[in-house]
Order: structure tokens, then sequence, then C-alpha cells
């Protein structure tokens, strides 16, 4: 149905409801994606709803969209609840807006999803920078055959009963066995003095000589964990600790493939496809500094056009869809280290640092350090994460700025990605936050802000009629 459409016709409650909603899709598109859409007919469509981040994959998409004309290119950003379509002309794309405007399509997972579709000038997106493997890490592919494959999973028993539960247990999102030694998750490390009956089981010695001749480990390893994941399940990211475990530290993937998430302290997170069958070695910087860790969900955002090859998943927003996540079985292999770590980031490494407790700082000086260091510049660097967590405004706080009297001024202090700063258009909102990163984006939904310190605001005493400001008053120091 064409919302643009003006006449004496009478609307229906159903074409009503549509209607509000399409509106809804619209306003929340602007808000919180700074998308603006048009209102005449163009080559480009937003489609709301019809993304990777609600379960809706390219295969899904694309057949749908291309039923009303030629498609010159769908731009699926990662992790976003909407897309980009462009047709060879402004009329098909008039015809899909038409025919696809509050049609129902059914996404990967089998959730039926509503579409709702406006009109663009053109699909833009900040496209991330070139990204490489983290150093040291390495995916090797077919590591086994499938023949292997089906008589290693079929060697763990996850119904016998063991009697030491150290062998077995089930964690609150996977079940896990541990041989030669329990691997413990609280503080990813081993107790070398407690040694696990048995060893590690026969049926790998032949692999773990393979891998040992082949290069991909220098040591063989004496630790094996085995994780069963669900499809929605994950793990933290962490390290494994450095004075725990020698250098390499790899993983084969049997059952599905799963995409896992490196991050480095600054920031960069590199995200990995792992293939069925394959082997992850982690060795040097990304087995000591990057993070690794699964995120729960039961689909995968991957490249189109190398299917399940490993590798790094491209920022390329025309080649990106979904993988439905299969039951994933991981044997990860460790070798206990019995001397002090030595590695080159002792910053990080447990051997190298001495463990004691934080001091407080000194003086007011190195208070705002502290604070500069750990609250200013994570801001910064998390800003778009945080913006994205940030969407939904609470009720009462809702009700306050509605119950304003029309053309008050409002500060928001601290006021974030400025969800606050669009609730009341009868209202002149100003937002202020310390984040430079975070006022760019209020900016880029239209809304006025700028930076400052909440403790020295850039505002003239008196000049506003109402202050708002919100999870905000923890961060100012307290007065001398």
């Amino acid at each position: 149905m064409d919302s643009n459409h003006h006449s004496n016709y009478k609307l229906t409650k159903t074409e009503k409801k549509f209607l509000r909603k399409q509106i809804k899709a619209r306003h929340t598109l602007l808000r919180h994606e700074g998308v603006e859409t048009v209102s005449y007919a163009t080559q480009s469509l937003v489609v709301a709803n019809g993304g990777l981040g609600n379960g809706v994959g390219r295969s899904q998409l694309r057949p749908a969209l291309e039923k009303c004309g030629l498609v010159d290119g769908l731009l699926m950003p990662p992790n976003k609840p909407y897309s980009f379509v462009r047709y060879r002309t402004a009329e098909e794309a008039r015809k899909a807006y038409v025919a696809l405007n509050g049609k129902e399509i059914v996404g990967d997972l089998g959730q039926k999803i509503i579409l709702y579709l406006n009109f663009v000038e053109k699909a833009q997106w900040k496209e991330l920078g070139l990204q490489a493997l983290p150093p040291g890490l390495m995916v090797v592919e077919e590591i086994i055959s499938s023949e292997d494959e089906k008589m290693l999973l079929e060697s763990v028993n996850w119904a016998e009963d063991i009697e030491d539960q150290n062998v077995q247990k089930s964690l609150k999102h996977r079940r896990v066995k541990h041989f030669g030694y329990e691997f413990h998750y609280e503080n990813n490390n081993v107790d070398k003095d407690k040694p696990l009956p048995g060893g590690l089981p026969d049926i790998w010695d032949s692999i773990l000589e393979k891998w040992l001749k082949e290069g991909f480990i220098k040591h063989k390893p004496d630790q094996l964990t085995v994780n069963q994941y669900e499809p929605g399940h994950g793990i933290p990211a962490h390290i494994d600790t450095h004075s725990a475990f020698e250098d390499e530290i790899v993983s084969l993937s049997l059952g599905s493939e799963i995409v896992m998430d490196f991050k480095h302290p600054d920031g960069v997170t590199v995200p990995v496809m792992l293939p069925r069958r394959s082997l992850l070695v982690m060795t040097g910087e990304s087995r000591y500094l990057w993070t690794h860790g699964i995120t729960p969900r039961k689909f995968d955002t991957v490249q189109a056009s190398k299917g399940h090859k490993g590798g790094i998943i491209t920022s390329d927003v025309g080649d990106l869809t979904l993988s439905k996540r299969g039951i994933r079985t991981s044997f990860t292999f460790r070798k206990v280290r019995q001397t002090p770590c030595n590695c080159s980031y002792p910053l990080v490494c447990d051997s190298q640092t001495q463990q004691s407790s934080p001091l407080l700082p000194g003086s007011a000086r190195e208070a705002s350090q502290l604070e500069r260091e750990h609250v200013h510049r994570v801001y910064e660097e998390i800003a778009g994460h945080f913006s994205s967590t940030r969407h939904t405004p609470w009720p009462r706080i809702v009700d306050f700025l509605k119950a304003l009297p029309s053309g008050s001024l409002v500060a928001d202090v601290g006021c974030g990605n400025g969800k606050y700063l669009g609730i009341n258009q009868d209202l002149y909102m100003i937002g202020c936050d310390r984040s430079r990163s975070l006022v760019d984006i209020c900016g880029e939904r239209r809304f006025q802000a700028l930076v400052g310190d909440a403790l020295a605001l850039p505002l003239r005493s008196g000049s506003c009629d109402a202050p708002l400001s919100l999870a905000a008053i923890h961060h100012p120091p307290p007065a001398p």
C-alpha cells in the first residue's frame, strides 16, 4: 500500500495500522540510525525489518525484491534490522514499494517478518577498513575427513555415568568434558597439582602426532576440553591465562561452522569464520593479547560469495548474508606450562606483573588522570556499540518530558546518544555529554548537542526551564 497516496479513499482499520507502523519505522531509522527517508520515488529503498540483525538473510530477501524489477544492489549492514535495495529505475523501486510494503516473508529461522519500505536518496553505509587476521592466527580447513569427524564425535559419550565430576560438567549454556586437567572457566586456568586420571583419549594419539609433524603444534598437548554448543549458545570473550599454558592453543570445530570474534585491546574486532572440520591455531599475539569469544545467537553473519570458507568476515555490505548455526562440538588442546611465561606482552601477562591490590589515587590530579583513562577514553571507544544498546526510553522520563509546557527549554546533561532529545517535538532540547563520539551521534540524528563537563556546563545559570540527567551523576568525583 502506498502511504503517499492522498485521496478521499477511506482507510480500513488494517491499513491504518500499517501506516502507523510504517511511519514509526521511518522515525526509528532517523532517530537511531540517522537514515533519512524521502516522500518521493527514487531508485533506492530502505527495507525496515528486512535485515541481518533480525534474522532475514540475502536468500530470503532478494527473491522477493527481484519480483518487482532488476536489483542493481542489495546492501545488508551487519547486525542491523534493515537493508538497502537499489533498482535499475525509480519505477521499479516504486513497484516494490507498493507490492512489498506490509508484506510478510519468512526469515532464516522460520519466523514471520513484515517488511516496511521507504524511499531514500541513496544507500549510505560507513564501510569499515580492510582487516587482517590477528598476528599468529591461522585457520586450517578440512584438517580431517568427514569419516574421521563422525568417528570423533561418536567417541564423546555425553550420557555416560562418570564418577569423577571433574571430567564432565554441564555449564549453563553448553556441555563440557575435560581430559588431562580440568579447565576452570572462572579464571581460565588449571590446577597443575590435580591432573585427571586417564590423560587424553587414545583416539587422538595419531591425529596429534600428525599435527606435530605438520608444524601446527610445537608441544604434544596434555589437556583437552570438549564443548558442545547448541544454536544460540556462546562463550564470553577471554584470554587463556598466560602462566597456565604454552604458546599454541588449537581448537578443532566439528559438526557445524561458527564465527568467532577476536578483539584487540584498542577496540578492533575481527570476526573469523571457523568452518566445519577446520583447525584454529592461536600463537603469539593472537593467543596472548587478543580476546576470543563466541556471541550467543542462532545465526552468524557471513560472506555470501565465500560460502563456508574460513577467514575474516569482511565489511562488504553487498556480500553479507546469514548462516544458521547447527550443533557444534569443539575440541580445544593445550599444553600445561611448567615454567613462568616470558611472552612479549608483559602488561597483560600474569607471570610478569606483580599481583597487588589497586591503589587509590593520591591526589585530585591522579584521580582526574584515572577518570580520563578508564572512563572518558572507554566511552570514546565504545560509543557506537553503547549507542546501539541505548534505544528504549524510560516510560517515566517520557511522561515527564511530555508533561512540560510547550516551548520549554530543557538541558539533558549526560545525554549519551540523545535518545530523549526527540521525545517531545514541542520542547527545545539541548544535550551535553563528555564524549565527543556520542555527541557526534546526536548530530547525525539531527539533535542539538555539545561537548561539555557536567561540573562546568557551558550554559548560563537559570537559562533552562527543566534539567534532565540520567545515569550520569555517578561519574563526577565527590567534592573535595
